[in-house]
């Protein structure tokens, strides 16, 4: 199979609280790697109802209200295994918790991987700090850039993420 001949889509979410997002941070050996809670969606699910299971199997955010449609990230990156790598879609959307809903959500995220979990610590980060932090899909420039995490969007297709600029971790 050719390298990106299958296209996935994965729903994301920038999680605000006031002026701080939820990350989710991936320690690596020798390093970290920070993501937006999401996954991929599954055969036949409603974009929405992804982005809902996610959020609740990720952060016990089982109140979601109506998430707004922020970016799109178009991913073609070279990965390391025997499968060919999907081409795939990031769409990531925006939406605002209170303080009181966000005391009642995970700090740890446990994401199943072979053999085991992988376990992610839940960081709320200063949307203005993000632009150097490596985040996959690459949002911290632009998530940084808001003047404010409610500010209108005109164009919600990010740069395309390929491996002229992205590195596999």
């Amino acid at each position: 199979m050719t390298p990106f001949s299958r296209l996935k889509v994965r729903v994301g979410a920038l999680v605000f609280c006031g002026d701080e997002v939820a990350l989710i941070r991936r320690d690596r050996p020798g390093s970290a790697l920070y993501v937006l809670p999401g996954g991929n969606v599954e055969p036949g699910e409603d974009l929405l109802a992804a982005l809902r299971r996610e959020l609740s199997e990720e952060l016990a955010l089982n109140e979601a209200g109506d998430p707004e449609l922020l970016w799109v990230a178009d991913q073609m990156v070279s990965r390391p295994g025997p499968t060919p790598p999907p081409r795939k879609l990031h769409l990531l959307y925006r939406l605002h918790v209170t303080p009181a809903v966000r005391a009642t959500l995970a700090t740890e995220e446990h994401d199943e991987v072979p053999g085991g979990h992988d376990v992610g610590a839940v960081e709320w980060r200063h949307h203005r700090t993000t632009a150097g932090l490596p985040i996959f899909p690459p949002v911290g420039p632009a998530l940084a850039a808001l003047p404010s995490p409610r500010a209108p969007i005109t164009n919600a297709a990010l740069p395309p993420v390929t491996d002229a600029d992205y590195t596999w971790l």
